[in-house]
């Protein structure tokens, strides 16, 4: 008989509900959630961004793909390829309904799901959630350089989608390679990553074609039947790879990149080579002496594939910098096995008051420290001449200005009307041979005679750069507007023999006007 003061017993099965809920592994995802996020939270991070919602408005308003040049003098009218287009519209329905914010949002989500989809894959593969969150953990210091409004997001996405198609595969030998081809279709119009989850796919399929052990190395050889299928569906991806508005051009697009555009690849950022002396090179020296350390130490064997996949990621990795978020998703997997020397999660050991507690705060400091939309416009008018625009907006369109690579877009974005000397869209330019001429006025190479060729009246630089120097000191120059991130130089006197450069009028333009966005605080007067 119960005592009438004893309090009712709680049923077995919310226990067991509570349990899982405020778990172990539960309290090992919630803090590579909030990795993430402390390390993606500020800013915007990515020029691109501007020109991105300038295409998917096009594409929202024409229902047309633009296939040449529309935002820029130089190279108006030049044949190019908006092969983002996909990856772009989701960002454009987000700035549409929420502004900057939405924008944040959505590339806040778009990290989540992949690296907290990169958590299970590892535990799936090592069967052990504290190896797998250590993983990931390194995982996410060595994205972090692509953290940002990007469209390759939804290309690294896409790659862990199809490894875990392909582990489903080689484990349960279930025929769900019918979702690859699609998968492809997707990739091509989002974003030129589609390339190297065909090289993937094909280490996959090498991995099978020979049995044997070498060492620690092992493999089995596929079945006629896996062969087969896996045959079948390489083929349809390529196939569905031309599924796309500008046929085979895009599908060629990566070998253009590869073989054609090497300043690009030369002078951009993004596509250095890892520096050991600085932060980033420290952590990718920390992944490489991981990866030596299992491949001496560990008890596990490796799969050919897997070793053929982690020299893939090693060698991408630390030859462009760029791909350090791809060598953190190939090798995490890889990286979870090598320490399964850490103990097991028991559950019967699990504290949930504890794990509740750890959720929580990491919640409350999510929710509390979330950018608004004011935080988000004064970190882009940290980083982009707005101050400026007012000047700007009074120019007519042969009044050529030489703007600041990484602002052509924003500028762009901002005010319609106005006609950029160049942009982060580098593949039209490099082309073009403007790049190249950019290039040799950031080093002051034979300046004035640049300068003559593309007409240019007014210089917009941010106030530390080599040029801006020069400018200061030569009298055929006068400073318009000075501020904290930009000065406006104006030619005192135009030349009346200026060597006439391929320049186009730009007055013909189609004018796309962008939304305002409503979170953006008015300006004073």
């Amino acid at each position: 008989m119960t005592h009438p003061e004893a309090a009712p017993a709680v049923p077995r099965t919310e226990r067991s509900l509570a349990t899982r809920i405020f778990s172990f592994p539960a309290a090992l995802t919630t803090l590579v959630a909030v990795s993430v996020f402390a390390l993606a939270r500020n800013g915007l991070g990515d020029p691109d961004i501007w020109w991105h919602l300038r295409n998917a408005e096009y594409l929202v308003r024409e229902f047309r793909w633009p296939r040449v040049d529309l935002y820029s003098y130089t190279v108006f009218g030049n044949s190019w390829m908006n092969h983002e287009w996909l990856g772009e519209l989701p960002y454009y329905v987000a700035w549409r309904a929420f502004g900057l914010l939405g924008i944040k949002v959505l590339s806040l989500l778009i990290l989540e799901l992949i690296f907290v989809g990169l958590l299970f894959l590892c535990r799936r593969k090592s069967g052990n959630i504290k190896p797998s969150a250590v993983a990931c953990y390194l995982a996410i210091l060595l994205g972090s350089v692509s953290f940002g409004p990007r469209t390759v997001l939804f290309g690294y996405l896409y790659l862990l989608a199809l490894l875990f198609l392909l582990e489903d595969f080689r484990s349960r030998g279930a025929a769900r390679l019918c979702l690859v081809p699609p998968l492809f279709c997707l990739w091509i119009n989002t974003h030129g990553s589609w390339s190297l989850g065909l090289i993937v796919f094909a280490i996959f399929i090498a991995g099978g074609m020979v049995e044997g052990t070498w060492g620690r190395v092992e493999a089995a050889r596929w079945s006629g039947p896996q062969l087969r299928q896996l045959g079948v569906c390489l083929v349809a991806s390529i196939a569905a790879l031309f599924a796309n508005p500008y046929g085979y051009r895009l599908v060629l697009y990566p070998l253009d990149l590869a073989f054609h555009q090497k300043l690009n690849i030369a002078h951009v950022a993004e596509w250095s080579s890892v520096n050991f002396h600085d932060a980033r090179g420290k952590i990718a020296l920390l992944f490489l002496v991981i990866l030596l350390l299992g491949a001496l130490f560990g008890s596990g064997r490796w799969q050919l594939y897997e070793m053929g996949l982690a020299l893939f990621s090693v060698y991408a990795g630390l030859t462009y910098v760029r791909f350090l978020f791809l060598a953190g998703i190939l090798a995490a997997p890889l990286i979870a096995n090598f320490l399964s020397f850490l103990p097991n999660y028991r559950p019967e050991l699990d504290r949930p008051a504890w794990n509740a507690l750890i959720i929580a705060g990491a919640l409350a400091f999510m929710v509390w420290t979330f950018p608004t939309g004011k935080q988000l416009w004064q970190s882009v008018d940290r980083e982009y001449p707005s101050e400026v625009l007012p000047q700007l907006s009074f120019l007519t369109p042969s009044d050529h200005v030489l703007n600041y690579y990484l602002w052509g877009g924003y500028l762009g974005w901002r005010d319609p009307q106005f006609r950029d000397f160049i942009d982060s869209r580098v593949d039209v330019f490099e082309h073009a041979g403007v790049l190249k001429d950019y290039l040799d006025l950031l080093d002051l190479k034979n300046p004035f005679p640049i300068l003559d060729k593309y007409h240019i009246r007014y210089i917009l630089f941010p106030p530390d750069e080599l040029l801006t120097y020069a400018l200061r000191h030569d009298s055929q120059w006068k400073v318009v507007f000075s501020g904290e991130v930009s000065v406006l130089f104006e030619r005192v006197e135009m030349p009346t023999n200026s060597a006439s450069g391929a320049v186009c009028d730009s007055s013909s333009a189609a004018i796309l006007t962008p939304s305002a966005p409503h979170d953006r605080p008015p300006k004073s007067p």
